[in-house]
């Protein structure tokens, strides 16, 4: 719970609680939508809607879209589409990282297999597209094929970099940008654009969604050092074991030893803790000043979120995009 500059506060339920209606016409919408004349595709489809997901990024768009003092069925649908994307970009990420979990479930992949699942995501990629394409709103659809472009490009350069060490802070927040932060972005613009906000006030709401975005994915991968297994919904220490270096091990790097990080290149020659337990790199990370160094750098990412959200004109909307921040920052998983 935050108190915001008015006072005033907010928790979690009661920012869902100001879009619950809307949000579960998204899961109406998306009911409708995902269903593919190939049965194992809605299948698909379906295992992933129950997984338990937060829905925060249609959540995000239909704030937004509320906040600019409108939205409707318009939002509805937008809110469906940005959830069919995301989703089709977990059953590719899923794949490509060879995942067991999703969620606390097996994943999509162990499943259903990838063959399939590379097609299923494919589905669902362009059936969003289907979906906005109704709209007949060319800047929605640049949007959508911008947002789209940057999250590929981004698993592109990610797999370029799988297994090497030589990573910068800034590879990281590159990566952070391209496959989490753009997305949030895009949630916030198609919101404002669904409730026929100006230019300059959808590019103010994309600017606090990139900062709550860069601080959301900041969050993710330190979660994935210091979470529980039940709690995070997949196994921790798993980023590193893919070969994904993120920036908690970045920072400890800088102060590690030769002998530290030859621990570090064990796990991503062997892609296990059987040279290097994940408790020796985890004691590592956090005796490096890892954890500590990404959580100062999310709360920057937050703290202009929140600068921004306080020049807008105060409203519950307004409040509830305002504490939203603290909630990406605090979460446990």
């Amino acid at each position: 719970m935050e108190t915001d500059r008015a006072g005033q506060t907010l928790t979690a339920a009661e920012i869902f609680d100001l879009v619950r209606e809307d949000l579960r016409s998204v899961e109406k919408a998306i009911d409708i939508e995902a269903v593919a004349s190939v049965e194992t595709v809605t299948t698909i489809g379906k295992y992933l809607q129950q997984s338990g997901g937060k829905r925060l990024r249609p959540a995000l768009l239909l704030l937004c879209a509320r906040f600019s003092g409108g939205g409707g069925q318009t939002a509805i649908q937008l809110g469906a589409v940005v959830e069919m994307i995301h989703a089709a970009t977990l059953v590719h990420d899923d794949v490509i990282d060879v995942a067991q979990t999703r969620r606390g479930r097996p994943s999509a992949n162990v499943q259903w297999g990838n063959h399939t699942c590379v097609l299923a995501g494919d589905w669902l990629y362009m059936q969003a597209f289907h979906v906005a394409l109704r709209e007949r709103n060319f800047h929605v659809l640049d949007l959508l094929i911008g947002l789209t472009q940057m999250m590929v490009e981004g698993e592109l350069i990610q797999l370029d970099r799988i297994g090497r060490i030589d990573i910068s802070e800034a590879d990281c927040m590159e990566l952070v940008d391209r496959k989490t932060a753009c997305l949030f972005t895009a949630c916030a613009r198609l919101g404002a654009v669904a409730a026929g906000s100006a230019s300059a006030a959808e590019d103010k709401l994309g600017e606090f969604a990139w900062n709550l975005g860069m601080a959301f994915q900041l969050i993710d991968d330190l979660l994935d050092f210091v979470s529980q297994e039940d709690t995070l919904g997949k196994p921790v220490g798993g980023d590193l074991k893919e070969g994904k270096v993120t920036l908690p091990l970045v920072y400890a790097l800088e102060k590690a030893s030769a002998e530290e990080r030859g621990l570090v290149e064990a796990v991503l020659r062997d892609r296990d803790y059987s040279t290097a337990s994940f408790a020796d790199i985890y004691a590592m990370v956090e005796r490096h000043g890892g954890v500590q160094r990404t959580r100062e750098r999310a709360q920057n990412f937050t703290d202009r979120a929140r600068q921004i959200v306080a020049e807008f004109p105060e409203s519950p909307y307004q409040r509830a995009l305002f504490t939203l921040t603290d909630l990406v920052t605090e979460r446990d998983r």
